[in-house]
């Protein structure tokens, strides 16, 4: 494969850090490489010597002649004047880049839902990045350099870009750079792995699978591990192998290496001894939505939300923005109140929100760390039974990354991943049993979200997450919902079957209206019933039925578990056949909530 650009000898430092140390490194034709990282190792800094946007302090960085290098940075530098059509494409007359294949998919991929003569001041911080992206990838270019690309996406953006990243080259064509903390993206997208750290680049074969497992490997065979890392990268990689959606059947590493190095470590989650410890901390009622109804200025935000959240629930909440979601996890904390029906809140439900704000911060950021924590509980217990274990807020920060040195630094002069972490502790240690996290990935880097992830494995409550991050995601829930037209949706095929069910919805909007040219927004029209007369009739009749099914079954199910947490943990016999029961509930579930989709596709 032919040489595209590639550095050679390179050194780079600060005042105070030293950030390479003589990195050679090249990237060819073909190439798609995943850059990971510690926050403040160098992965943006190494981009931008290789896209000519920095220089080196020393050696060089080399371009074939002719090779066009298109950037995307962290930073918005959209001007707010400008307009969303312009900033795409430009003074570029229409005829052109209405031509181009490319271009149109661009747009209608990113932007379709934006009106075209917008100003970008008026945009929201997701709507401003997918202008930013669509603006890049619009323009023709042999390598592609992106710097945290998916921040401010949802997952349906996400999702497209990875598909159109896929697509854009031919196999041995093109190359991309990406520097992410998305691991999902990273996967689906990567065919290597460079890894920044220590002043080095250590490149690893295959995607972020493959990079956690040759990562592992790397440690065993090591005489000096980090024992703490290790042990991280080893419990990952188990999920990664035995239950990562859609990964299970992608053989981008040697199963039977990663098999052997897993053979021993056991589930991520002791799901029946953190229920258990749920029923005792929660009891048996958390909250329950029943037919709540949200409106704001006359508009219907929610809809007929029927919700009974049980002790040790496990749920991630998926939606666009301004679908709900902010104002469902507000009726469970008790911020928002029902327009109609009811919350029935648990007498002993203590509820505390992680939100993007770090509001928990604000009366300590002139505070040092030790300070801050000198105040709070003296201890804290993680795991159950035989595995649990007592940590000190000093242990559980430099569990999530924190130096001794760093005791010492005002709350303020931390980075934004620091202060996520330090915000993330002061709410675990406060002890809630129930754990609203909105958006907990911001500002974290791939090793600190595995920590993060490990310490809420081993925490004992109900935990309701949002986030566009796929893959943290799927790791710490065991269930996923919609909001979709106002309403809640169980989704037995996970977050596949939430952009299926989108995909759906643009598909219905399509053909019930036109759909314009790419300048106009989509149109939103509904699409008329696919059936008629006794036959449309059938079919509300059975989608009622199958309703009421689903609700009986599931409130079955739950009863169910709940008396699982409650039984003699001793009597294996008599667990797996509770267990088995509730595997025969949740088929049936599965199997009427199929039926339903198809119904309600039937219908319109």
């Amino acid at each position: 494969m032919a040489h595209l650009l590639g550095g050679e000898s390179l050194h780079l430092e600060y005042p105070t850090k030293v950030v390479f140390d003589s990195v050679s490194i090249g990237v060819d034709e073909g190439d798609r490489i995943g850059i990971v990282g510690r926050n403040g190792d160098g992965k943006s800094s190494l981009m931008a010597m290789l896209s000519g946007r920095i220089e080196p302090d020393s050696g060089r960085v080399t371009v074939r002649g002719g090779v066009r290098v298109g950037v995307l940075d962290q930073a918005d530098v959209l001007d707010d004047d400008d307009t969303v059509g312009h900033a795409i494409v430009g003074d570029t007359p229409e005829y052109e880049w209405a031509g181009s294949a490319q271009t149109r998919e661009v747009i209608a991929g990113l932007v379709a839902d934006l009106p075209w003569d917008a100003t970008l001041g008026t945009l929201s911080g997701g709507q401003r990045r997918r202008v930013a992206l669509a603006r890049l990838l619009a323009g023709d270019w042999d390598v592609l350099a992106l710097d945290e690309p998916t921040n401010h996406l949802d997952v349906e953006a996400v999702a497209w870009l990875a598909d159109h990243l896929k697509k854009r080259w031919a196999k041995a064509s093109g190359a991309l750079l990406v520097v992410t903390h998305d691991r999902w993206f990273l996967d689906e997208v990567c065919t290597t792995t460079w890894e920044v750290h220590d002043r080095i680049v250590e490149p690893f074969e295959g995607g972020y699978a493959a990079y956690i497992l040759q990562r592992v490997e790397r440690d065993r065979q090591s005489a000096v591990i980090e024992q703490r890392r290790k042990n991280l990268a080893t419990k990952e990689l188990a999920w990664l192998r035995r239950g990562a959606p859609a990964r299970t059947a992608k053989p981008k590493f040697r199963i039977e290496a990663a098999n052997a190095l897993i053979e021993d470590v056991p589930e991520i989650r002791d799901k029946v001894s953190l229920q258990s410890l749920a029923v005792t901390r929660l009891g048996k009622d958390v909250v329950d939505l029943l037919d709540a109804d949200v409106a704001y200025d006359g508009r219907d935000v929610l809809q007929d939300v029927e919700w009974r959240i049980a002790p040790g629930e496990r749920t991630g909440i998926l939606g666009v923005n301004g679908a709900g979601k902010s104002t469902l996890l507000g009726l469970v904390a008790g911020t928002v109140e029902p327009t109609s029906g009811r919350v029935k809140r648990g007498k002993t439900v203590k509820v505390a929100t992680l939100t993007q704000r770090m509001d928990e911060l604000d009366e300590h950021l002139n505070d040092p760390v030790r300070v801050v924590i000198s105040g709070l509980r003296t201890s804290y217990t993680i795991g159950t039974g035989a595995k649990a274990a007592e940590l000190t807020p000093g242990q559980l920060l430099e569990r999530m990354g924190f130096s001794s040195a760093q005791l010492s630094t005002p709350v303020k002069d931390l980075s934004g991943g620091q202060q996520r972490r330090l915000q993330l502790l002061l709410i675990l240690l406060d002890q809630p049993n129930v754990l609203i996290l909105d958006e907990p990935t911001n500002d974290l880097d791939t090793d600190m979200l595995s920590a993060i992830e490990d310490l809420l494995d081993s925490w004992a409550g109900t935990l309701l997450v949002v986030s566009h991050d796929r893959y943290f995601l799927e790791r710490v829930t065991d269930q996923q919902y919609a909001v979709l037209g106002g309403r809640l949706r169980h989704l037995p095929g996970g977050i596949d079957e939430y952009l299926r069910l989108r995909e759906h919805e643009r598909a219905v909007s399509a053909a019930g209206g036109a759909t314009g040219t790419p300048a106009a927004p989509g149109a939103q029209a509904s699409a008329a019933p696919a059936l008629a007369g006794a036959d449309l009739r059938a079919a509300q009749k059975e989608l009622a039925a199958a309703e009421r099914r689903i609700e009986k079954l599931t409130a079955q199910a739950d009863a169910a578990r709940t008396a699982l947490a409650e039984h003699d943990q001793a009597d294996y016999v008599g667990l797996g056949e509770k267990m088995a029961k509730i595997g025969e509930l949740d088929a049936e579930v599965a199997a009427l909530e199929e039926r339903w989709f198809a119904l309600t596709d039937l219908i319109g």
